[in-house]
């Protein structure tokens, strides 16, 4: 990557950042924390992740990606990334999310329909990783860190939770779920065959039916009765 001289000094830093607007809604260690400093420079902080991705292209471990190795990638000096990151973990998360597909839109016409477009976003997000070593070798090796992990899980995986939880909610107060049942079970219930798939066994195929297979078999048994 191009070298980028004195961007701490001349950055007109017009845009707010991913680490910005993740501290607006708290960090994983200090939730709910306010947001301090001034916008970021959208495309220097591009080139920070780009720089930490080129490392990983080239084979470099994730626990040898230091600040250092990273701001000489990306030509910029350290103190550009330390004024975004508190450190690498945070850094880390933002890469790996930058490397996310967006979250699905949602038909908002049923709570079934809501519930395929979720899983359909895991099936596609599932066939990406496979066929990207990188993002494959980056979660994996992102479960030896129990940091990096517990952030990903903070600002990842549980919006997506509280989102499939919220439709599923919506679809018990409708009458479209019994009354009786357990929100954050039932949610298990309709994510964990596409997880089952996608992480515990990688050679399983994933169909372009898939997501609406799995609604509609768990829903068969969580109707109620009548409808």
């Amino acid at each position: 990557m191009g070298e980028l001289p004195h961007a701490d000094d001349t950055e007109t830093e017009s845009h707010v950042s991913l680490a910005d607007s993740r501290a607006r809604e708290g960090s994983p260690q200090n939730p709910g924390s306010p947001v301090r400093g001034r916008p970021r420079s959208e495309a220097v902080e591009r080139s920070i992740i780009e720089g930490v991705m080129k490392l990983l292209e080239d084979g470099v471990p994730l626990a040898e990606v230091s600040i250092e190795r990273v701001a000489r990638t990306a030509g910029v000096g350290k103190a550009t990334i330390y004024r975004r990151w508190r450190g690498k973990e945070e850094l880390f998360v933002d890469v790996l999310r930058a490397s996310e597909p967006p979250d699905p839109v949602l038909p908002g016409t049923s709570m079934r329909d809501d519930l395929v477009a979720l899983l359909e976003s895991l099936r596609r997000r599932a066939l990406r990783s496979r066929s990207s070593a990188i993002l494959h070798n980056v979660h994996a090796q992102m479960k030896s860190s129990p940091k990096i992990w517990a952030a990903y899980h903070a600002v990842v995986i549980e919006p997506r939770r509280r989102t499939t939880s919220d439709v599923l909610r919506r679809g018990r107060e409708n009458g479209e779920l019994r009354a009786d049942l357990d929100i954050e079970l039932i949610s298990d219930l309709f994510v964990g065959p596409m997880l089952v798939r996608t992480v515990m066994r990688p050679d399983a195929t994933l169909d372009e039916n898939l997501a609406e297979h799995i609604v509609d078999t768990v829903l068969e048994g969580l109707r109620p009765d009548g409808a």
